[in-house]
């Protein structure tokens, strides 16, 4: 079976196959029941969008089958779909179903209440778990693939109008064709071999990037089917594995701490689980994963935007990304004047030595598939400058090529004039054995610069000893001398967004301001708890020193 060129050829490939396609609870779907089911989609779609607007449609649905379904019956329409997310409110959600032009919402009665009293004209509501739909949709039970189609298909049809989580402004509507999904989808084919009887598990959130092009592209490229969960839960994953027979998953953000958060259990291996492919787990944790549940994790690296992409090998170091695929042309820059970084200097366990010189943003200098944000050009000039596509993600890169994740550009701190990325730490702390979760972020410094302030959750019947972390963070040779925190929170549970990344805008806002106990090292110090007096004396410093407003208290 050869590859396809766009994500409708591979939708009709599903036609007449009966094997199990899709699974969710006690659902199951053959391939062909989805393939028919999407036709049916499709053909309703074409009735409801005129021709002379957007072919777009916003998707406001948990982990369910009309999800998966939605998507394929707008690729066999040449439509688009907007993933809309479920923790937006107000008027941030209605701009982001006006914004991305779409005439039609699908939604399901649990999130109707997020629509009251928004002002949408012109936007057609279907509410998929009511009676009128299923009315509606059985007067085009009998399409076909390819029978109703708004515009003609090819590679370079839109899709996928995904947002991204950036941390300051509007969300961007990240454009994607059937033809880059499609490639996306066959790519990872290829890297990991899928088979036609893999069952590709999907419990990360399918408005977001992550879930379509890594985990639902793959499986419709290769065959395989798929199984839903409606929402991520860490106590409820190997239950599902092992219900639907899952054998790939995919992560971002927290998802794996929170896996391994959970208690252990004899059974912790007795699963048909392989491979999981993400972002974000750090080389402890993906150690610690690999340990306990006996499956590999796979870290790796597609700019949400599609611009840069770095390919892992089997020769690749622990830690490391990968390589720059043979199609980009990467370097690792200084953001502020685009000049090459020094080479990483690593110890013998692989530990950077010198991360101010070799600390830098990831560029592609060649040829870039982004295909741009919708209706935004101020956005699109800011990715693409100077010929360039600007990731906004720290790396450095090691004298072999390889690449290491470091961060994001927004997550860059500066304490006393050295340069620190918080990923760098964060890998650091997570070494220490209390650590469920760490997240580390700046406050402002009294005088001038940041300061390293790190959030921890703690283990499982785990207790903060500060004299305990503080001899941890003594044992560590390449905890640099600024990098230390010096405020950590112990918060019950991180906080994190839908996409269970890390929520640092809120961490960042409250600062050391904090309900949750807040302990800190004053002049370097011993760890003490941060309250009173000693709070008083803290902020008499900014005070002091004009930079009050940066620690206001959010209220």
């Amino acid at each position: 079976m050869g590859s396809a060129g766009t994500v409708a050829e591979l939708v009709q490939r599903q036609w007449g196959d009966h094997r199990p396609g899709l699974k969710h609870e006690d659902t199951v779907l053959s391939h062909h029941q989805v393939a028919s089911g999407a036709a049916a989609r499709a053909a309703l779609l074409a009735d409801l969008l005129s021709a002379d607007g957007e072919p777009h449609l916003g998707v406001l649905l948990d982990n369910t089958p009309e999800f998966p379904l939605w998507l394929s019956a707008a690729a066999l329409a040449g439509a688009a779909v907007a993933g809309i997310n479920p923790t937006r409110r107000g008027a941030e959600l209605a701009r982001d179903i006006l914004h991305t032009d779409c005439r039609v919402l699908v939604t399901e009665s649990a999130h109707l209440p997020l629509l009251d009293g928004l002002d949408l004209p012109g936007v057609r509501v279907l509410v998929t778990d009511t009676d009128a739909y299923t009315a509606l949709l059985a007067g085009y039970a009998g399409a076909k693939p390819g029978e109703a189609v708004l515009r003609e298909v090819g590679r370079g049809t839109r899709m996928l109008l995904y947002f991204t989580s950036g941390s300051t402004g509007a969300p961007k509507a990240t454009i994607c064709t059937q033809g880059r999904l499609a490639a996306a989808g066959q790519s990872l084919v290829d890297h990991f071999g899928v088979r036609r009887d893999d069952v590709h598990y999907i419990c990360m959130p399918m408005f977001h990037g992550n879930a379509v092009i890594a985990d639902w592209a793959p499986a419709l490229a290769g065959g395989a089917a798929v199984a839903l969960r409606r929402r991520f839960s860490a106590s409820g994953f190997l239950d599902d594995v092992r219900t639907h027979g899952a054998t790939y998953f995919t992560y971002v953000g927290r998802a794996v701490q929170y896996l391994l958060a959970t208690p252990e259990r004899p059974d912790d291996r007795d699963h048909p689980l392989r491979l999981g492919f993400g972002t974000e787990a750090c080389a402890v944790d993906a150690a610690r994963f690999r340990e306990r549940f006996g499956v590999r994790l796979v870290e790796g690296y597609g700019s949400s935007e599609g611009g840069a992409a770095i390919q892992r090998t089997p020769d690749t170091p622990p830690g490391a990304v990968g390589r720059a695929s043979p199609r980009d042309d990467l370097a690792v820059v200084d953001p502020e004047t685009g000049e090459e970084r020094a080479a990483a200097v690593l110890d013998a366990r692989g530990r950077l030595l010198n991360g101010d010189d070799a600390i830098g943003e990831l560029v592609n200098r060649g040829r870039t598939p982004f295909e741009g944000y919708w209706r935004n050009a101020e956005a699109d000039a800011a990715r693409v400058r100077g010929g360039w596509y600007w990731t906004g993600d720290l790396f450095f890169r090691d004298p072999a090529g390889f690449l290491y994740f470091a961060g994001r550009t927004d997550d860059r701190l500066r304490v006393d004039s050295e340069n620190l990325a918080a990923a760098m730490i964060e890998n650091i702390l997570a070494r220490w054995s209390d650590a469920a979760a760490v997240a580390v972020y700046a406050v402002p410094d009294p005088v001038a610069g940041d300061q390293v302030m790190a959030a921890l959750a703690l283990r499982e019947g785990a207790a903060f000893d500060p004299g305990g972390f503080a001899a941890f963070l003594a044992a560590q040779s390449d905890l640099g001398t600024k990098m230390a925190p010096r405020f950590v929170r112990i918060v019950a549970a991180m906080p994190v967004t839908a996409t269970n990344k890390v929520h640092r805008v809120a961490l960042r806002r409250e600062g050391f301001r904090s309900a949750d106990p807040v302990w800190w090292n004053g002049a370097g110090g011993p760890y003490e708890r941060l309250r009173g007096a000693e709070l008083a004396a803290l902020l008499g410093e900014y005070e002091a020193h004009g930079r009050a407003h940066l620690v206001s208290s959010g209220d």
